[in-house]
C-alpha cells in the first residue's frame, strides 16, 4: 500500500470528526443496555467512519507498514482486515473509557506491573518529598491510567492537554460526574505556567503529559528516529522534567486477552543538562522514549491511536500531528 503525502492542519486545530449527538447517542446506549446491544451499532458507525475516512485509512497502513519494515515481522504489514481491525480497537478503547468515567471499570480490574516501585512512589509523594512526571502515550488507553488517581488516598493527578483539543468528548467525561483528575490547558510552557507545576510538584503533586503529540503550530520539538523514519516529538515533557529537577516516569496502558494491563517504567532519575548542552540532552532524551514505544508497539500493534501522517515534518500551520 502505497504512503501518501498529506499537508493538514495541526491536530489541535482540526474541527473533530463526527456529530456529538451521534457520540452522545452511543454512550447513552452503552450505559442503559450494555456494550452486547451496542456492537451492532459500533460496528456500523466505525465502518463509516472507516470507509470515509480516507486520511485515516492511509495513516494506518503507514503505521502498519513502518513497524512491520523495523521489526522485520511481514505478518504486521497493512491488510485491509488489520487496518479496520485498528479503527475497531479505538472504538472498544472509547467504551471502555466510558466505562472508566462511569465507574464501572474498577482498579481491582485493571493488573499493575510495576517491578521497580514507582506505585510506591507516587504513594509516599503525597506525604512527603516532591511530585514526579508521568509521560504518557496514546498507545492503548489513556484513561484507564485514572486508575492511578485512586491509588492510596487519593494522589492528586494534575493532566496536561492542549486547549484546542479537549472537544466533545470531554463534555460526555463531564455528563459521567468525573471531577477526581486536574486537566490543564497548555499550548505553551511560559513563565506563568511553570510557577504553578512548580508549586505542585513541590506539594507532592504528579504531573501527566502525553510524550507522543506535537505542540500547536510546530514549536519545541524535536526529530529523531521512530520505527527507521524521521518523526517529529514534543520537547516540553522533557524540558519541563529538566527545568523542574524531577523524575520522570513512563506509563501506558494495554489491553491484552480482554483485561488492561498498567505498566509503569522509572525513565529518568535526575533530568538536568550542562550549560550549552540542554538540546542535546532533551534529543537524547526523546529517542530514548521513540526506542522505548516502538518496542511497546510490537506488544499492542493495533493499539497505537494516532489517525494522522504522524510522520509528516513539522511546518508550522500546515503541520499535522493530532
Amino acid at each position: 500500500m502505497t504512503e501518501p503525502l498529506v499537508q493538514e492542519r495541526h491536530w489541535a486545530v482540526q474541527k473533530e470528526r463526527g456529530s456529538f449527538i451521534l457520540m452522545k447517542f452511543t454512550a447513552t446506549v452503552a450505559r442503559r443496555l450494555g456494550r452486547r446491544a451496542l456492537a451492532p451499532l459500533l460496528y456500523l458507525i466505525v465502518l463509516y467512519f472507516f470507509v470515509s475516512g480516507r486520511r485515516a485509512r492511509h495513516s494506518v497502513q503507514q503505521y502498519q507498514t513502518r513497524l512491520a519494515e523495523w521489526s522485520s515481522r511481514p505478518a504486521l504489514r497493512p491488510r485491509l482486515r488489520s487496518v479496520f481491525g485498528q479503527f475497531m480497537a479505538f472504538a472498544d478503547c472509547l467504551l471502555d473509557r466510558l466505562d472508566v468515567w462511569n465507574g464501572k471499570l474498577r482498579l481491582e480490574q485493571v493488573e499493575l506491573h510495576d517491578p521497580s516501585g514507582v506505585r510506591e512512589q507516587l504513594l509516599q509523594s503525597q506525604n512527603s518529598g516532591r511530585g514526579q512526571i508521568l509521560v504518557c502515550t496514546h498507545l492503548g488507553n489513556l484513561d484507564v491510567c485514572r486508575a492511578m488517581a485512586e491509588l492510596g488516598d487519593q494522589v492528586p493527578l494534575n493532566v496536561l492537554v492542549h486547549t484546542h483539543h479537549v472537544g466533545h468528548f470531554n463534555r460526555l467525561l463531564g455528563e459521567a460526574g468525573e471531577h477526581r483528575m486536574r486537566l490543564i490547558q497548555v499550548s505553551e510552557l511560559d513563565t506563568a505556567l511553570m510557577m504553578d507545576l512548580s508549586q505542585r510538584i513541590d506539594r507532592g503533586e504528579w504531573l501527566a503529559i502525553a510524550g507522543d503529540r506535537v505542540p500547536l503550530h510546530g514549536g519545541r520539538c524535536v526529530t529523531v528516529d521512530f520505527l527507521g523514519h524521521a518523526a517529529p516529538f514534543p520537547q516540553g515533557p522533557w524540558l519541563m522534567a529538566g527545568l523542574l529537577r524531577c523524575p520522570v516516569n513512563l506509563i501506558c496502558c494495554l489491553k491484552v486477552d480482554g483485561r488492561y494491563r498498567i505498566h509503569l517504567e522509572p525513565f529518568l532519575d535526575t533530568p538536568a543538562w550542562e550549560r550549552g548542552q540542554r538540546d542535546a540532552a532533551i534529543r537524547g532524551w526523546v529517542q530514548r522514549y521513540a526506542d522505548r514505544l516502538a518496542q511497546r508497539c510490537l506488544e499492542s500493534p493495533q493499539q497505537w491511536f494516532n489517525f494522522y501522517p504522524y510522520w509528516q515534518a513539522p511546518n508550522a500551520e500546515t503541520h499535522d500531528a493530532r
